[in-house]
């Protein structure tokens, strides 16, 4: 692929929610690397719609936008709010690379990516080394689980359809393999590299295996 000096400073993290890309951008962290992360940049955007403020996390976006009934009245126009403030970030963030090429990075992304439109997912994989950490289908049944248990800010696009007498969470189990078949086809069209979460889970794996093989697959 030749992926040149200048995207290799700079990686994109794509895949589901529970692929493992905050973990891995929290390794790297460690390991002294800059990590951005789209999660709290949307999460400061909407600040002043959570009930916890600039202090807000994670499940606190999924609770305001209508965790755990997506069929909720509320939900359309605050997914579509999300996506607006995704799209936004992510242009900041772009914009930062665009302005300070040698200042390198990684960028955490959210699972929606995918919708935030083709000028800056085209933008993101010009500047950026895009890596899309890929579950397996027998992997998809351990991410709906965690999404149930730990619910994370997700954007349905018409794929949450409940039936008469469903439950919320029956409905969620029914319906994410649908989204998940659905993004997989767009996070492998947009990726440069792609990780099997199930290799990424090897306790032997470590930070620098982890950019050895982005290094390795980026060059082919």
């Amino acid at each position: 692929m030749g992926t040149n000096t200048l995207r290799m400073t700079h990686l994109a993290f794509i895949g589901m929610s529970g692929t493992g890309k905050t973990f891995w951008s929290r390794r790297l962290a460690q390991a002294g690397h800059r990590i951005v992360s789209c999660d709290d940049l949307i999460g400061r955007r909407l600040a002043e719609h959570l009930p916890n403020g600039e202090r807000a996390g994670i499940n606190d976006l999924a609770a305001w936008m209508g965790w755990p009934s997506p069929d909720n009245p509320h939900y359309g126009a605050r997914e579509a709010q999300y996506l607006a403030e995704e799209i936004g970030a992510l242009d900041d963030v772009l914009n930062d690379v665009e302005r300070a090429p040698a200042e390198a990075l990684v960028l955490d992304t959210t699972g929606s990516v995918i919708y935030t439109g083709n000028n800056l997912l085209l933008r993101m994989r010009r500047h950026m080394t895009v890596v899309y950490f890929a579950a397996s289908r027998a992997e998809e049944q351990l991410l709906i689980e965690r999404y149930l248990s730990d619910p994370k800010p997700v954007l349905w696009r018409g794929a949450f359809q409940a039936r008469a007498g469903e439950s919320p969470r029956d409905t969620v189990a029914r319906c994410y393999p649908a989204l998940l078949a659905a993004r997989r086809q767009s996070y492998e069209a947009l990726a440069h590299v792609t990780l099997p979460v199930a290799e990424l889970r090897d306790p032997a794996y470590d930070a620098e295996t982890l950019l050895a093989e982005i290094r390795r697959q980026a060059a082919r």
